[in-house]
Parts: structure tokens; C-alpha cells; sequence
């Protein structure tokens, strides 16, 4: 019994399950002690909490915490007030897809005994939430909603358009599943119903949750926002920064408060804070957010507001995405598969399609031409025409080996024409730890996705020396991670217009002298590359300068 309130249910799990099971059902497991927390917000308060539901079952560890907490909220009730002998009813609805672990869940379920004066039941369906229960409202709700991108979600179509009729609500193809799963769950809460949410904090900081943090601010119950500032995971293989939403569906001044914690232990303290509810909230509330700008402002400072002399990014270019072939494998080429193949170069560009194939700041010819030695894969097929016996053949082999039919393929005409894109000047990383990486393209060469491309308008390209510059250093870097998505364990991601929208230095308030000096040092770091010594000296100087400056 006591294995049931702890997390050993979902460790044993995890040993006897597959990985590719739990991925296909995207399945993380909420530790024991979170899930603690949660149902404390869930049962708190004056209130009679009769109906309560969890979206998304997994192993039932909410439905244990509650059963756990409902027993210390009783005695605590008794221990304060007359003991009464009157018996209430909890239901309890519970919703899962897989049949594998919704078994385990109704086996070890029906192990719980009933708490004191408590009639406990428990209803779980093999069904999918998103679809059903449309027409009952809860008094507390309580989930850990699926995790994965919503391209791999097999009915996302559907659940869009099940949403936008239920809510009337348009939502982005790109809304991860959790989101539908919360919106859905606020919707189905009574009147002073609560409910606790723990899900990827990615959404407030990206384009497609403008519409769901709009529909959270009109709902009017989101009441904290917890976010996780751990240096490890919360969940396992999940590469995502998670945060704990609570929300109270009652006449209280909708006010939000940003909790930043730093360790699961920090919960024991916040328990207390969160108990006393609705007295007077921290500083760190909010009355008037705004859905269309990232909420990272609102519970984290911003490197932005430390300068003055700053300008949009896109005062010097655009920052667009790389090449996207939907089958590298089949586009891309070696100097020795070509040559296999006999497939004439004509019909091929120059490319780098990973990050690890660019060692440094600047990638030059030399560099490109160790590349082909090396026999890496930088050459994209670019086949123009099908006049060539070879090309023809190889086109016709990829489509017995199906490649026109994958997802971007289809979408083209013809299936096998690449995008354009002429090389950019710079380049920037799309993932990175500790800060973006910014190459400067001297090979001329193309690039895949790995890498964002920097085309420069004539300001940008008539000063891009100076401005590689800037990029290079950590205070441009720092300025950049205001508009960061946070994807857990330090690491980063940056979409094109996360950067586009970022601000750099003012270019043009850089006096001639401090332009000499700051060539000069960033032609030392240069230097120091050729040398295959990259100077920390050159780029703590150039650092310097430009805080000097800003």
C-alpha cells in the first residue's frame, strides 16, 4: 500500500516497459512528490469537492495523491472541528489511451482503500479525453497531458477543429497536444472548481501560444504560474523546461503571481504559501499581461532592459531558416557517392548540413574543401533537369524507394526540386547550450536546417565586419536569450523571428575610433584561428568594448 503513494509504481514501469512504447504514447511520469502538491491545490480551500478528473491517467499517480491527501485533509478537518461521522462522496473520472498501462492503473487502483468517511470511486475509460466529456464540469482537475509535437499526433485536424467548435477558438498547427488538453480541462470547471496543470512552459514564449495564453488571461483563473529552474529534468528523456499551472475558477481578482523554484523541495515551502490563498499575492503578480509578447519578461529579468544603444536585429537583415530536403539521406551526396553514381556535377550545390562539420566562427573554403576530402555528405542534389541518363535513374530509384511521398516531398512540384536559398553570409545555430553560435560564411556555401541563414541588407553588408563582431561576443549572446525557447537542461532554442525580433547594437553610434580598435581585435581573433588558437583574449576584449559602448 504504501508503494502507491510514492513513485515505485512508475519506476517499476519504466524497467518493464519499452521505450518506444512509452514514446508512441508520449509518456513522462510526474514525480510522487509533485503530484503531492498539485492535489493539495486541487482539494484546497472552503469548498466541497465532489467531481475531479485527470485527463491523462498514466499509472494514476494523481488519482493516488489525492486519495492520499483527502485522508489529511479529513483528519486535519476532524482534529480542528467536531468529529463527524457523515460520509462523503468523491468522484473520481479518469481518461487514458493506452490499454497497456490503463490495465496496470485499474489493478493498482483498486488497491486503495477508502479514506475515512470518504466514499471514494473511481471511473477510468479507455478513451480519448480530447473527443469526449464535453458536457460535465468539475469541481478539480488534475493532469500531466501528453508530450509531443502535434505533427505527431495522428487525428490533430480533428482535435483543431474539435476545439474551435467547442471554444471558438483558432488555434496554429503547430499547438503541441498538452495545450489542447489544458484549454479543454479549464473549459470544464465549475464554478470555485481549481485545477492544477504541469506542463512544458515553451508556450508562453513562442508564436503559437499567443492564442492559448490569450484564452488563459479571458478565462480569468489562472492564479500561478510555477516555473521549474532545476538543473536536471523533471521528467526523464524529456528535453523540456516544465512548469506547474494553478488555476481557481472563483470571483477573486484575476491576478497572476510567477514562482520561480530551483528544487522539488521548494514545493514544501510554496505549499504553505499556496494554502493561505487568495490572501494578498508577492510583487511578482501581474494584473495586465499581454498574450503577444513572450511572459519570460514576467519571472525572469531581461538583458535587454540593462542597454540603451540597441536597435532591431532586422535594422541589418533577415534571419531566415535553411534548407529543409525531407529526406537528407537520399539528397544529400559525397564526393564518393557522386562519383558511384556518375551523376555529372552540374546537377549539385555545395552544403553543410551539420553542425558538427563547422569547427569554428568562420567557415572557409579550406575548411569546405577538408569536408569533401573527408567524404562527408556536402553536396545537395539540385536536379534541374532530367535530361541526364544518370539523374534521371537516380530520380526514378527515389521514387521506388518512396521519397516523393514523405511530407515535404509531396508538397513540392516537382517532388525532387530543393528550395531555394542562396548561401547567407552568416550563420546561426538553432539549438545550442550556453548561448547562440554565429558563423560567418566565407566558403559561399549553402546550408540545411541545422543552422539559421543571416541575409544582410546593404547597412548589414557594408559593416559586416563589425557587426560579426558584436555577434561574436557574450553580450550579444545575452541579449539574443531574451527571446530564447527553453527546451530544458541548459539547452536553446531560436526560430527565425525569435531572432529577427532580438535587438543588437546600434551600429551607427560606434565612434571611428572605437571602430579601428574593435577591427583590430576582431582581425587578431581571426588571426587566431588560422592558427588554430582561438584568442579568449581578442573576444574578452571585443566584450568589453561593446558594454563600454551600449
Amino acid at each position: 500500500m504504501d508503494d502507491l503513494f510514492s513513485h515505485r509504481l512508475e519506476e517499476i514501469y519504466i524497467v518493464q516497459s519499452t521505450p518506444e512504447h512509452r514514446q508512441k504514447y508520449a509518456q513522462f511520469f510526474t514525480p510522487y512528490k509533485i503530484a503531492q502538491f498539485m492535489a493539495a491545490w486541487v482539494l484546497g480551500g472552503d469548498r466541497e469537492v465532489q467531481a475531479i478528473l485527470d485527463p491523462a491517467v498514466g499509472l494514476g499517480v494523481f488519482i493516488r495523491a489525492i486519495r492520499e491527501q483527502l485522508e489529511t485533509s479529513k483528519i486535519s478537518s476532524e482534529i480542528s472541528s467536531e468529529i463527524s461521522s457523515e460520509i462523503s462522496q468523491v468522484n473520481i473520472k479518469g481518461y487514458e489511451l493506452d490499454p497497456q498501462i490503463l490495465a496496470i492503473a485499474q489493478r493498482e487502483l483498486n488497491n486503495l482503500d477508502q479514506p475515512p468517511n470518504i466514499q471514494l470511486s473511481i471511473q477510468l475509460l479507455g478513451q480519448d479525453y480530447l473527443f469526449h466529456d464535453w458536457e460535465y464540469k468539475y469541481d478539480g482537475i488534475i493532469g500531466n497531458p501528453p508530450y509531443f509535437r502535434f505533427q505527431d499526433f495522428p487525428d490533430r485536424h480533428l482535435a483543431l477543429q474539435e476545439l474551435s467548435d467547442r471554444l471558438g477558438i483558432k488555434l496554429s498547427g503547430f499547438t503541441n497536444i498538452y495545450a489542447l488538453f489544458l484549454l479543454k480541462s479549464i473549459h470544464q470547471l465549475k464554478e470555485n472548481g481549481r485545477c492544477a496543470y504541469i506542463i512544458p512552459s515553451e508556450f508562453l514564449n513562442s508564436n503559437y501560444g499567443k492564442v492559448v495564453k490569450q484564452y488563459l488571461l479571458d478565462h480569468g483563473s489562472l492564479r500561478y504560474i510555477i516555473i521549474f529552474n532545476f538543473q536536471e529534468h523533471i521528467f526523464d528523456r524529456a528535453i523540456t523546461t516544465s512548469s506547474i499551472f494553478l488555476f481557481a475558477c472563483d470571483r477573486q481578482n484575476p491576478t497572476i503571481e510567477f514562482i520561480n523554484i530551483t528544487a522539488v523541495e521548494d514545493l514544501d515551502n510554496l505549499l504553505q504559501k499556496i494554502n493561505t490563498y487568495p490572501n494578498p499575492q508577492k510583487p511578482s503578480t501581474h494584473k495586465h499581461l499581454k498574450a503577444g509578447i513572450k511572459w519570460r519578461s514576467y519571472y525572469q529579468e531581461t538583458q535587454t532592459d540593462k542597454y540603451q544603444n540597441l536597435v532591431d536585429f532586422s535594422t541589418y537583415g533577415k534571419v531566415s531558416r535553411g534548407i529543409a530536403t525531407g529526406a537528407n539521406d537520399y539528397f544529400l551526396f559525397s564526393s564518393k557517392k557522386i562519383w558511384e553514381l556518375q551523376i555529372p556535377h552540374q546537377y549539385f550545390l555545395t552544403i553543410v548540413g551539420r553542425a558538427s562539420q563547422v569547427a569554428n566562427s568562420i567557415f572557409t573554403q579550406q575548411d569546405f574543401e577538408q569536408l569533401v576530402i573527408n567524404n562527408k555528405s556536402v553536396f545537395i542534389l539540385n536536379a534541374k533537369d532530367l535530361e541526364n541518363p544518370q539523374i534521371k535513374e537516380y530520380i526514378l530509384w527515389g521514387e521506388s524507394q518512396g521519397i516523393h511521398q514523405k511530407y515535404l516531398t509531396s508538397h513540392r512540384r516537382p517532388w525532387y526540386a530543393i528550395e531555394r536559398r542562396l548561401p547567407a553570409p552568416i550563420w546561426v545555430s538553432v539549438f545550442s547550450r550556453g548561448g547562440l553560435k554565429f558563423i560567418k560564411n566565407e566558403a559561399g556555401v549553402r546550408n540545411l536546417t541545422t543552422f539559421h541563414c543571416v541575409y544582410l541588407n546593404a547597412l548589414g553588408l557594408a559593416n559586416i565586419d563589425l557587426l560579426f563582431a558584436y555577434l561574436l561576443t557574450d553580450v550579444a549572446k545575452n541579449i539574443f536569450a531574451d527571446q530564447r525557447r527553453e527546451y530544458g537542461g541548459g539547452l536553446e532554442k531560436f526560430e527565425p523571428n525569435d531572432l529577427n525580433h532580438s535587438k543588437v547594437i546600434n551600429l551607427e553610434i560606434i565612434s571611428p575610433s572605437a571602430t579601428i580598435e574593435i577591427l583590430s581585435y576582431y582581425q587578431k581573433y581571426r588571426n587566431s584561428l588560422e592558427d588554430s588558437q582561438q584568442s579568449s583574449e581578442a573576444l574578452d576584449r571585443l566584450n568589453s568594448i561593446f558594454i563600454d559602448i551600449l
